[in-house]
């Protein structure tokens, strides 16, 4: 008996193109990748024209760089890295040098708003599909995966916040992804000892450094997944690929990091001298146990014991599950180990995020593929319980998060950028210095001379922070920068000292009083700068109609806009 025998589903028709049989099996991958943004976008865009405040400090150092300042925060100071992203910067740089940032708006909507909004969305495009790209080797229904993991993305409150932030978040879980995505093709195909995954990897693993400080434990995922296959007769082809993927990492990152201290005299962003990262304890870890119950622990039990099935399972998606893990491990050990942010929401875990939908929907579909009927069924059915739970847990948190999302930039545009300005024209002051904790929309928008009291951007005082030495801090504000204007409110009032007894003898008169239960704070100015006792008394009146009205407008959560541009000289 004669016949033909079957081809299998997945091979290309033999009177298909190559490029039409590719496309085929691409399309669906992409589309998925494009519903899956889609509904990540949407997630985003239910925090109206919401901007972080430190986001804006980045845009002003690319302001500066582009109009010939050079990497300092305004017109006429010192060079201070007072950002931690240099990668990011490049691409805001990009942006305003094409016109499509910090020039104009569009539909009342301002550039400066809108680009970095759509960056995070093309960086959501590009996780899903590195995340589709890696899975069509592992499972056969990849197209799947990447709707399960725009779902699963699209429902994170934390991952959507920090995607349209303006912080660098997106571009950081990005390298992570492709970082993953590569060396998981790689772990497949049996490639992992070839040149180009090596090179691959270095390279995502230095953007992934130099996007975020703790991104360059990432340099540490393609040798630690070789050490996993070597064996005996592997071990020299190992340590060569090792050694290629480490040069293409450290080589240019040791010239960056040459070019750092050259220029600003730190090895670290001063950034992260001020935050006073100390070395890992155990209780830094607990903030790992913190992020894991966010996620659901139903949610990550589900999630583990899919994951530890497949990977007791010989085949190609437990070979690629490894080459995610491994990342995976390494950015949330990280998450641990950093200093608990005070911007909430988990903003240092967008990489964890995304590789853990990565590991868990390509282990759910693998599951399911190779499963018999029944598993099938209980693997579907508790993996979407065990979602449901934890979306259903994180319903109230990021309901609260939208409401009141993390300092938004326009608060501080109005409450100091523009509000400082009013100061200094009312009460006649001339080449006046300002003091103030909360820096990104005040340097968008102040034409005072300003200086940050958080000490991102001031040295001197990142030092003091870095070494506990309040002393030291107030003798350098009061003795050497001397502030003609200054604000600080809670926390920025009571732990360096800058109590309203200490403003009062240090020669400061209050311009308004704000109350909060870490401390009374407000806006204060050097006695021996006000010429005229009736513009003090003015002042004080508009303050307290004006001040009282935006304090209002933030309590009651404010997402909306604050104009079209930012210049210098912007009032209310």
């Amino acid at each position: 008996m004669t016949g033909t025998i079957p081809r299998p589903a997945t091979e290309p028709d033999l009177d298909e193109s190559p490029a039409a049989s590719r496309w085929r099996r691409v399309l669906p991958d992409a589309c998925a990748a494009v519903l899956g943004t889609a509904l990540i976008g949407t997630q985003g865009a239910r925090l109206g024209q919401w901007l972080v405040d430190d986001a804006a400090i980045t845009f002003a150092y690319a302001r500066s760089i582009d109009e010939g300042l050079g990497p300092v925060q305004q017109a006429g100071s010192p060079p201070v890295e007072g950002y931690s992203n240099p990668s990011w910067l490049v691409l805001l740089l990009a942006g305003r040098r094409l016109g499509l940032f910090d020039h104009r708006a569009y539909f009342g909507v301002p550039d400066l708003v809108l680009y970095p909004k759509l960056l995070g969305l093309l960086c959501a495009l590009g996780i899903l599909l590195a995340v589709g790209w890696a899975a069509r080797r592992m499972v056969g229904h990849s197209w799947a995966v990447v709707v399960l993991a725009g779902v699963l993305l699209a429902s994170n409150v934390s991952f959507t916040a920090w995607m349209f932030s303006g912080l660098e978040n997106p571009l950081y879980a990005l390298a992570a992804t492709a970082l993953a995505a590569v060396l998981a093709r790689a772990a497949v195909g049996g490639t992992l000892l070839r040149r180009g995954p090596a090179v691959a990897a270095g390279l995502l693993a230095l953007l992934a450094a130099l996007t975020r400080p703790d991104g360059a434990v990432l340099a540490a995922v393609h040798p630690l997944l070789l050490l996993l296959y070597v064996t005996k007769a592997r071990l020299l082809p190992s340590l060569r690929t090792a050694a290629l993927g480490a040069a293409v990492f450290l080589l240019p990152y040791g010239a960056f990091l040459g070019w750092r201290y050259a220029l600003f005299g730190r090895l670290v962003p001063n950034t992260a001298v001020a935050k006073a990262q100390q070395p890992p304890t155990l209780e830094l870890f607990a903030g790992t146990g913190e992020l894991l119950s966010f996620a659901g622990w139903t949610a990550v039990l589900v999630s583990a014991a899919v994951i530890g099935v497949v990977l007791g399972r010989p085949g190609p998606a437990r070979a690629g599950l490894v080459a995610v893990l491994l990342p995976l491990a390494l950015t949330l050990a990280a998450f641990g180990v950093l200093k608990p942010d005070w911007m909430g929401m988990y903003r240092f875990a967008t990489p964890v995020w995304a590789l853990a939908a990565f590991a868990v929907c390509v282990a759910t579909v693998a599951l399911v593929e190779r499963g018999p009927v029944r598993a099938r069924a209980v693997t579907a059915v508790a993996v979407c319980g065990a979602l449901l739970l934890s979306w259903g847990g994180q319903r109230e948190r990021a309901a609260a998060f939208r409401a009141h999302p993390t300092l938004p930039m326009c608060v501080v545009v109005d409450r100091y950028g523009a509000t400082f300005n009013e100061y200094a024209d009312r009460l006649g002051l001339k080449n006046a210095s300002f003091l103030t904790p909360d820096l990104g929309g005040t340097l968008l928008t102040s034409d005072l001379v300003v200086q940050d009291l958080a000490g991102l951007t001031e040295p001197d005082l990142a030092d003091a922070f870095a070494a506990e030495d309040m002393a030291a801090l107030r003798a350098h504000v009061f003795g050497t920068l001397r502030p003609t204007l200054v604000h600080a409110h809670g926390y920025w009032a009571t732990y360096p000292g800058l109590t309203p007894r200490r403003m009062a003898a240090e020669g400061y008169l209050r311009l308004y009083t704000e109350r909060s239960r870490h401390g009374d704070g407000g806006d204060w100015v050097r006695a021996d700068a006000v010429r005229d006792p009736r513009r003090l008394a003015a002042t004080r009146a508009w303050a307290e109609r004006e001040v009282g009205r935006i304090l209002r407008e933030q309590e009651a959560g404010r997402r909306g806009g604050c104009g079209e541009v930012f210049r210098p000289g912007q009032r209310l």
